[in-house]
Protein backbone atom coordinates (compact mmCIF):
# COMPACT_ATOMS: atom_id res chain seq x y z
CA UNK A 1 0.00 0.00 0.00
CA UNK A 2 2.49 2.37 0.72
CA UNK A 3 5.07 1.21 -1.91
CA UNK A 4 1.73 2.09 -4.63
CA UNK A 5 1.64 5.51 -2.63
CA UNK A 6 5.14 6.46 -3.38
CA UNK A 7 4.31 5.16 -6.83
CA UNK A 8 1.40 7.48 -7.44
CA UNK A 9 2.83 10.66 -6.32
CA UNK A 10 5.76 10.19 -8.67
CA UNK A 11 3.53 9.50 -11.34
CA UNK A 12 1.66 12.54 -10.10
CA UNK A 13 4.84 14.77 -9.51
CA UNK A 14 5.94 13.66 -13.70
CA UNK A 15 2.37 14.99 -14.94
CA UNK A 16 2.87 18.28 -13.45
CA UNK A 17 6.09 18.62 -14.50
CA UNK A 18 5.00 17.40 -18.09
CA UNK A 19 2.40 20.71 -17.83
CA UNK A 20 5.34 22.57 -18.30
CA UNK A 21 7.41 20.89 -21.13
CA UNK A 22 9.88 23.46 -21.92
CA UNK A 23 10.23 24.83 -19.03
CA UNK A 24 11.27 21.72 -17.08
CA UNK A 25 13.10 20.55 -20.17
CA UNK A 26 15.01 24.11 -19.68
CA UNK A 27 15.60 23.60 -16.08
CA UNK A 28 17.10 20.04 -16.15
CA UNK A 29 19.22 21.54 -19.11
CA UNK A 30 21.71 23.02 -15.73
CA UNK A 31 21.78 19.68 -13.69
CA UNK A 32 22.50 17.45 -17.64
CA UNK A 33 25.04 19.77 -18.22
CA UNK A 34 26.58 19.73 -14.64
CA UNK A 35 26.46 16.12 -14.08
CA UNK A 36 27.96 15.44 -17.81
CA UNK A 37 31.01 17.59 -17.24
CA UNK A 38 31.56 15.94 -13.92
CA UNK A 39 31.79 12.81 -15.53
CA UNK A 40 33.84 13.91 -18.61
CA UNK A 41 36.06 15.70 -16.73
CA UNK A 42 37.11 13.16 -14.20
CA UNK A 43 37.33 10.51 -17.33
CA UNK A 44 39.91 13.13 -18.79
CA UNK A 45 41.79 13.74 -15.29
CA UNK A 46 41.94 9.87 -14.51
CA UNK A 47 42.99 8.60 -18.27
CA UNK A 48 45.84 11.14 -17.96
CA UNK A 49 47.07 10.84 -14.32
CA UNK A 50 47.00 6.83 -15.74
CA UNK A 51 49.09 7.53 -18.50
CA UNK A 52 51.74 9.32 -16.68
CA UNK A 53 51.72 6.51 -13.71
CA UNK A 54 51.83 3.76 -15.98
CA UNK A 55 54.89 5.22 -17.63
CA UNK A 56 56.48 5.70 -14.48
CA UNK A 57 55.94 2.21 -13.38
CA UNK A 58 57.21 0.65 -16.63
CA UNK A 59 60.66 2.09 -15.44
CA UNK A 60 60.79 -0.02 -12.46
CA UNK A 61 59.50 1.18 -8.61
CA UNK A 62 63.13 -0.56 -7.29
CA UNK A 63 65.13 1.48 -10.02
CA UNK A 64 67.09 4.16 -9.79
CA UNK A 65 67.97 6.32 -12.99
CA UNK A 66 71.27 7.90 -12.65
CA UNK A 67 72.09 10.31 -16.13
CA UNK A 68 75.09 11.86 -17.70
CA UNK A 69 74.75 15.83 -17.52
CA UNK A 70 76.86 18.86 -19.37
CA UNK A 71 77.69 21.37 -16.86
CA UNK A 72 76.74 24.65 -16.96
CA UNK A 73 80.18 25.67 -17.20
CA UNK A 74 80.81 23.33 -19.97
CA UNK A 75 77.66 24.71 -21.64
CA UNK A 76 79.14 27.96 -21.88
CA UNK A 77 82.00 27.56 -22.64
CA UNK A 78 84.12 29.19 -25.47
CA UNK A 79 83.17 27.23 -28.69
CA UNK A 80 85.26 29.18 -31.32
CA UNK A 81 88.60 26.85 -31.31
CA UNK A 82 88.32 23.47 -30.79
CA UNK A 83 88.48 21.77 -27.22
CA UNK A 84 87.33 18.27 -25.50
CA UNK A 85 84.66 18.49 -23.32
CA UNK A 86 84.79 16.11 -20.18
CA UNK A 87 81.86 14.80 -18.03
CA UNK A 88 79.12 12.33 -17.24
CA UNK A 89 79.51 8.89 -15.59
CA UNK A 90 82.37 6.73 -15.50
CA UNK A 91 83.12 2.79 -15.24
CA UNK A 92 84.60 3.32 -11.80
CA UNK A 93 81.56 5.41 -10.88
CA UNK A 94 79.82 1.85 -12.04
CA UNK A 95 82.26 -0.43 -10.28
CA UNK A 96 82.24 1.27 -6.92
CA UNK A 97 77.93 1.75 -7.18
CA UNK A 98 77.84 -2.14 -7.78
CA UNK A 99 81.07 -2.83 -4.81
CA UNK A 100 79.97 -0.08 -2.27
CA UNK A 101 75.93 0.05 -1.48
CA UNK A 102 75.17 -3.07 -0.02
CA UNK A 103 71.21 -2.28 -1.16
CA UNK A 104 71.78 -2.39 -4.54
CA UNK A 105 71.37 -5.74 -6.64
CA UNK A 106 72.12 -5.33 -9.50
CA UNK A 107 73.64 -2.56 -11.76
CA UNK A 108 73.59 -1.47 -15.60
CA UNK A 109 75.86 0.47 -17.65
CA UNK A 110 74.71 2.16 -20.97
CA UNK A 111 76.57 3.64 -23.33
CA UNK A 112 74.68 6.04 -26.20
CA UNK A 113 75.95 6.89 -29.61
CA UNK A 114 74.13 8.49 -32.19
CA UNK A 115 75.30 6.71 -35.58
CA UNK A 116 73.28 6.25 -39.13
CA UNK A 117 72.05 2.45 -39.60
CA UNK A 118 71.84 1.37 -43.07
CA UNK A 119 70.63 -1.67 -44.76
CA UNK A 120 70.92 -2.23 -48.70
CA UNK A 121 69.27 1.72 -49.80
CA UNK A 122 67.41 2.07 -46.22
CA UNK A 123 69.06 4.06 -43.94
CA UNK A 124 68.02 5.58 -40.57
CA UNK A 125 69.33 7.11 -37.58
CA UNK A 126 70.04 5.38 -34.80
CA UNK A 127 70.39 5.93 -31.02
CA UNK A 128 73.20 2.89 -30.42
CA UNK A 129 72.70 1.55 -26.93
CA UNK A 130 75.52 0.03 -25.68
CA UNK A 131 74.55 -2.28 -22.41
CA UNK A 132 74.31 -5.93 -20.77
CA UNK A 133 71.85 -8.36 -21.13
CA UNK A 134 70.75 -7.07 -17.37
CA UNK A 135 69.35 -3.84 -19.30
CA UNK A 136 66.26 -6.12 -20.24
CA UNK A 137 65.48 -7.25 -16.72
CA UNK A 138 65.38 -3.86 -15.48
CA UNK A 139 63.86 -2.32 -18.18
CA UNK A 140 61.31 -4.78 -19.34
CA UNK A 141 59.91 -4.68 -22.77
CA UNK A 142 57.75 -7.27 -25.19
CA UNK A 143 60.12 -9.78 -27.38
CA UNK A 144 58.48 -9.42 -31.26
CA UNK A 145 61.15 -11.73 -32.73
CA UNK A 146 64.29 -13.61 -32.02
CA UNK A 147 66.14 -12.61 -28.64
CA UNK A 148 67.48 -10.25 -26.51
CA UNK A 149 71.06 -9.64 -25.70
CA UNK A 150 72.64 -13.01 -24.07
CA UNK A 151 75.79 -12.94 -21.26
CA UNK A 152 77.70 -14.69 -24.10
CA UNK A 153 77.66 -11.69 -26.77
CA UNK A 154 79.29 -9.45 -24.17
CA UNK A 155 81.85 -12.59 -23.34
CA UNK A 156 82.63 -13.18 -27.06
CA UNK A 157 82.41 -9.07 -28.02
CA UNK A 158 79.63 -10.49 -30.71
CA UNK A 159 78.37 -7.71 -33.22
CA UNK A 160 75.00 -8.53 -32.64
CA UNK A 161 71.76 -5.85 -32.62
CA UNK A 162 68.67 -5.67 -30.52
CA UNK A 163 66.55 -2.93 -32.70
CA UNK A 164 63.10 -2.04 -31.82
CA UNK A 165 59.93 -2.47 -33.58
CA UNK A 166 59.76 0.94 -35.01
CA UNK A 167 63.29 0.83 -36.51
CA UNK A 168 63.26 -3.00 -37.64
CA UNK A 169 59.97 -1.71 -39.60
CA UNK A 170 61.87 0.74 -41.31
CA UNK A 171 64.64 -0.91 -41.85
CA UNK A 172 64.07 -4.17 -42.77
CA UNK A 173 60.85 -3.67 -44.78
CA UNK A 174 60.34 -6.65 -47.06
CA UNK A 175 63.52 -8.45 -45.85
CA UNK A 176 63.86 -11.40 -43.40
CA UNK A 177 64.03 -9.74 -40.03
CA UNK A 178 66.52 -12.12 -38.12
CA UNK A 179 69.85 -12.62 -39.37
CA UNK A 180 70.12 -9.80 -41.07
CA UNK A 181 73.79 -7.72 -41.62
CA UNK A 182 73.14 -4.15 -40.41
CA UNK A 183 75.17 -1.38 -40.93
CA UNK A 184 75.83 0.88 -37.83
CA UNK A 185 78.31 3.85 -38.61
CA UNK A 186 80.05 1.50 -41.30
CA UNK A 187 80.29 -1.77 -38.68
CA UNK A 188 78.64 -4.95 -39.85
CA UNK A 189 76.18 -5.96 -36.50
CA UNK A 190 73.48 -9.48 -37.16
CA UNK A 191 70.55 -8.34 -35.72
CA UNK A 192 69.09 -11.35 -33.30
CA UNK A 193 66.16 -9.74 -31.71
CA UNK A 194 62.95 -7.05 -32.38
CA UNK A 195 61.57 -5.65 -28.82
CA UNK A 196 58.44 -2.53 -28.42
CA UNK A 197 60.00 0.24 -26.97
CA UNK A 198 58.34 3.07 -24.89
CA UNK A 199 60.06 5.56 -25.54
CA UNK A 200 59.03 9.73 -24.66
CA UNK A 201 59.49 11.30 -21.15
CA UNK A 202 57.91 10.32 -17.63
CA UNK A 203 57.37 13.54 -15.59
CA UNK A 204 60.94 14.61 -15.54
CA UNK A 205 62.65 11.32 -16.37
CA UNK A 206 63.70 10.56 -19.71
CA UNK A 207 62.57 6.58 -19.94
CA UNK A 208 65.77 4.46 -21.20
CA UNK A 209 64.47 3.27 -24.40
CA UNK A 210 63.45 5.24 -27.52
CA UNK A 211 61.55 4.08 -31.17
CA UNK A 212 65.21 4.06 -32.93
CA UNK A 213 67.14 2.51 -30.23
CA UNK A 214 69.23 -0.40 -31.39
CA UNK A 215 71.14 -2.15 -28.38
CA UNK A 216 74.74 -3.90 -28.32
CA UNK A 217 76.95 -5.16 -25.94
CA UNK A 218 78.76 -2.60 -24.39
CA UNK A 219 81.96 -4.01 -24.84
CA UNK A 220 81.52 -3.98 -28.42
CA UNK A 221 80.17 -0.43 -28.73
CA UNK A 222 83.49 0.04 -26.46
CA UNK A 223 85.85 -1.24 -29.04
CA UNK A 224 84.20 0.13 -32.16
CA UNK A 225 83.67 3.61 -31.05
CA UNK A 226 85.37 4.40 -27.73
CA UNK A 227 84.36 7.31 -25.54
CA UNK A 228 85.51 10.38 -27.61
CA UNK A 229 83.22 11.72 -29.99
CA UNK A 230 83.40 14.83 -32.25
CA UNK A 231 80.61 17.01 -33.11
CA UNK A 232 81.33 20.02 -35.94
CA UNK A 233 79.20 23.42 -35.50
CA UNK A 234 79.78 27.26 -36.90
CA UNK A 235 82.98 28.10 -36.15
CA UNK A 236 84.23 24.97 -33.88
CA UNK A 237 84.95 21.67 -33.65
CA UNK A 238 84.17 19.59 -30.50
CA UNK A 239 85.04 16.44 -28.75
CA UNK A 240 83.61 15.06 -25.66
CA UNK A 241 84.46 12.66 -23.68
CA UNK A 242 82.08 10.36 -22.09
CA UNK A 243 82.41 7.10 -20.43
CA UNK A 244 78.88 6.34 -19.23
CA UNK A 245 75.77 8.37 -20.50
CA UNK A 246 73.80 6.39 -18.32
CA UNK A 247 73.29 4.06 -15.05
CA UNK A 248 70.37 2.10 -13.88
CA UNK A 249 70.68 0.63 -10.10
CA UNK A 250 68.06 -2.00 -9.03
CA UNK A 251 67.66 -1.96 -5.38
CA UNK A 252 66.99 -4.78 -3.44
CA UNK A 253 63.76 -3.57 -1.51
CA UNK A 254 61.37 -0.60 -2.24
CA UNK A 255 61.45 0.45 0.82
CA UNK A 256 65.50 0.85 0.44
CA UNK A 257 64.55 3.20 -2.73
CA UNK A 258 65.25 6.44 -1.09
CA UNK A 259 67.99 5.66 1.10
CA UNK A 260 70.00 4.33 -1.65
CA UNK A 261 69.25 7.55 -3.67
CA UNK A 262 70.76 9.48 -1.18
CA UNK A 263 73.74 7.36 -0.76
CA UNK A 264 74.12 7.25 -4.73
CA UNK A 265 74.05 11.10 -4.85
CA UNK A 266 76.69 11.72 -1.79
CA UNK A 267 79.43 9.12 -3.30
CA UNK A 268 78.92 10.30 -6.65
CA UNK A 269 79.65 14.20 -5.24
CA UNK A 270 82.75 12.42 -3.87
CA UNK A 271 84.19 11.60 -6.81
CA UNK A 272 82.84 14.49 -9.35
CA UNK A 273 84.13 17.78 -9.12
CA UNK A 274 80.95 19.04 -10.50
CA UNK A 275 77.67 18.28 -10.91
CA UNK A 276 77.50 16.36 -14.26
CA UNK A 277 74.64 14.07 -13.05
CA UNK A 278 71.04 13.66 -12.05
CA UNK A 279 69.68 10.64 -10.09
CA UNK A 280 66.20 10.45 -10.48
CA UNK A 281 64.05 8.32 -8.21
CA UNK A 282 61.06 6.73 -10.33
CA UNK A 283 59.90 5.55 -7.28
CA UNK A 284 59.49 9.55 -5.46
CA UNK A 285 57.99 10.41 -8.79
CA UNK A 286 55.39 7.63 -8.74
CA UNK A 287 53.85 9.45 -4.78
CA UNK A 288 54.43 12.89 -6.28
CA UNK A 289 52.22 11.41 -9.42
CA UNK A 290 49.50 9.79 -7.37
CA UNK A 291 48.85 12.80 -4.78
CA UNK A 292 48.69 15.12 -7.89
CA UNK A 293 46.51 12.75 -9.35
CA UNK A 294 43.96 12.97 -6.36
CA UNK A 295 44.17 17.01 -6.21
CA UNK A 296 43.99 17.22 -10.20
CA UNK A 297 40.57 15.04 -9.79
CA UNK A 298 39.44 17.04 -7.00
CA UNK A 299 40.10 20.39 -8.69
CA UNK A 300 38.37 19.51 -11.88
CA UNK A 301 35.16 17.87 -9.61
CA UNK A 302 35.10 20.74 -7.93
CA UNK A 303 34.51 23.10 -11.22
CA UNK A 304 32.14 20.92 -12.34
CA UNK A 305 30.51 20.61 -9.65
CA UNK A 306 29.72 24.65 -9.95
CA UNK A 307 27.86 23.97 -13.08
CA UNK A 308 25.71 21.68 -11.06
CA UNK A 309 25.41 24.20 -8.30
CA UNK A 310 24.03 26.47 -11.35
CA UNK A 311 21.25 24.35 -11.91
CA UNK A 312 20.31 23.53 -8.00
CA UNK A 313 19.54 27.40 -8.39
CA UNK A 314 17.83 27.09 -11.31
CA UNK A 315 15.17 24.15 -10.02
CA UNK A 316 14.77 25.90 -6.88
CA UNK A 317 14.09 28.99 -8.81
CA UNK A 318 11.60 27.28 -11.16
CA UNK A 319 9.84 25.66 -7.90
CA UNK A 320 9.44 28.66 -6.03
CA UNK A 321 7.66 30.06 -9.25
CA UNK A 322 5.49 27.19 -9.49
CA UNK A 323 4.47 27.62 -5.72
CA UNK A 324 3.35 30.79 -6.56
CA UNK A 325 1.42 29.22 -9.96
CA UNK A 326 -0.48 26.70 -8.00
CA UNK A 327 -1.40 28.61 -4.52
CA UNK A 328 -4.88 27.76 -5.13
CA UNK A 329 -4.10 24.18 -5.65
CA UNK A 330 -2.77 23.79 -2.50
CA UNK A 331 -5.58 25.46 -0.81
CA UNK A 332 -8.06 22.74 -2.30
CA UNK A 333 -5.71 20.22 -1.08
CA UNK A 334 -5.13 21.74 2.46
CA UNK A 335 -9.01 22.38 2.51
CA UNK A 336 -9.92 18.60 2.18
CA UNK A 337 -7.22 17.65 4.96
CA UNK A 338 -4.04 17.47 2.69
CA UNK A 339 -1.22 17.72 5.45
CA UNK A 340 1.49 19.67 5.27
CA UNK A 341 3.98 16.72 5.12
CA UNK A 342 2.08 15.35 1.83
CA UNK A 343 2.81 19.15 0.47
CA UNK A 344 6.81 19.12 0.88
CA UNK A 345 6.65 15.36 0.24
CA UNK A 346 4.70 16.34 -3.51
CA UNK A 347 7.15 19.37 -4.10
CA UNK A 348 10.37 17.26 -3.36
CA UNK A 349 9.18 14.04 -5.62
CA UNK A 350 8.71 16.75 -8.57
CA UNK A 351 12.36 18.69 -7.85
CA UNK A 352 14.26 14.70 -7.18
CA UNK A 353 12.37 13.52 -10.22
CA UNK A 354 13.53 16.63 -12.61
CA UNK A 355 17.17 16.35 -10.68
CA UNK A 356 17.66 12.74 -11.16
CA UNK A 357 16.29 12.24 -15.20
CA UNK A 358 18.64 15.45 -15.53
CA UNK A 359 21.35 13.52 -13.77
CA UNK A 360 20.72 10.42 -15.85
CA UNK A 361 20.92 12.03 -19.23
CA UNK A 362 23.72 13.90 -17.90
CA UNK A 363 25.63 10.60 -17.30
CA UNK A 364 25.04 9.56 -21.00
CA UNK A 365 26.13 12.84 -22.40
CA UNK A 366 29.28 12.65 -19.87
CA UNK A 367 30.09 9.04 -21.11
CA UNK A 368 30.06 10.26 -24.80
CA UNK A 369 32.31 13.12 -24.38
CA UNK A 370 35.13 11.44 -23.53
CA UNK A 371 35.17 8.96 -26.16
CA UNK A 372 34.34 11.56 -28.78
CA UNK A 373 37.55 13.18 -26.95
CA UNK A 374 39.41 9.70 -27.64
CA UNK A 375 38.49 9.36 -30.96
CA UNK A 376 39.07 13.06 -32.17
CA UNK A 377 42.48 14.47 -29.89
CA UNK A 378 43.64 10.59 -29.13
CA UNK A 379 44.07 11.13 -25.57
CA UNK A 380 43.49 8.45 -23.17
CA UNK A 381 39.98 9.21 -20.90
CA UNK A 382 39.12 6.13 -18.54
CA UNK A 383 35.58 6.16 -16.98
CA UNK A 384 35.30 4.68 -13.39
CA UNK A 385 32.51 3.45 -11.91
CA UNK A 386 32.91 6.08 -8.82
CA UNK A 387 32.91 9.28 -11.73
CA UNK A 388 29.07 7.86 -12.45
CA UNK A 389 27.88 7.15 -8.95
CA UNK A 390 29.25 10.17 -7.69
CA UNK A 391 27.45 12.58 -9.75
CA UNK A 392 24.22 11.16 -9.80
CA UNK A 393 24.49 11.04 -6.28
CA UNK A 394 24.82 14.98 -5.97
CA UNK A 395 22.52 15.49 -8.72
CA UNK A 396 19.63 13.63 -6.61
CA UNK A 397 21.04 15.57 -3.67
CA UNK A 398 20.48 18.67 -5.37
CA UNK A 399 17.19 17.86 -6.05
CA UNK A 400 15.89 17.50 -2.14
CA UNK A 401 18.48 20.45 -1.13
CA UNK A 402 17.08 22.70 -3.65
CA UNK A 403 13.60 21.62 -3.35
CA UNK A 404 13.43 22.26 0.45
CA UNK A 405 12.93 25.48 0.64
CA UNK A 406 9.80 25.85 -2.26
CA UNK A 407 8.41 22.48 -0.64
CA UNK A 408 8.15 24.21 2.54
CA UNK A 409 6.93 27.98 1.38
CA UNK A 410 4.22 25.75 -0.40
CA UNK A 411 3.11 23.70 2.96
CA UNK A 412 2.64 27.03 4.91
CA UNK A 413 0.32 28.78 2.28
CA UNK A 414 -2.73 29.52 4.40
CA UNK A 415 -5.48 27.59 3.08
CA UNK A 416 -8.17 30.65 3.25
CA UNK A 417 -5.52 33.00 1.42
CA UNK A 418 -4.90 30.24 -1.09
CA UNK A 419 -8.10 29.39 -2.02
CA UNK A 420 -9.22 33.14 -2.73
CA UNK A 421 -5.90 33.09 -4.93
CA UNK A 422 -6.80 34.01 -8.50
Amino acid sequence: MKEAKIVRNILLGIDNLLLHKLRSFLTMLGVVFGVGSVVAMLAVGEGASKEALDQIRKLGSNNIIITALKAVEDETANTTRSFMVIYGLTYDDHRRLAETIDTIRRTVPVKLIRKEGRLGERMLELRVVGTTSIWFDLVQRDIIAGRILHPSDEEKKAPVAVLTEYGARRLLATENTIGQILKIGGDAFRVVGIVKSEGGKAADIQIPDQQVDAYIPIEVARVYYGDITFRRTSGSFEREMVELHQIIVEVDRTENVEKTAAAIEQMLKQFHNKKDYSVSVPLALLKQAEATKRTFNIVLGSIAAISLLVGGIGIMNIMLASVTERTREIGIRRAIGAKKRQIITQFLIETVVLSTIGGFVGIGVGVVIPRLITYIAGMPTIITPWSIMVPLFISVAIGVIFGLYPAARAAEVDPIVALRHE
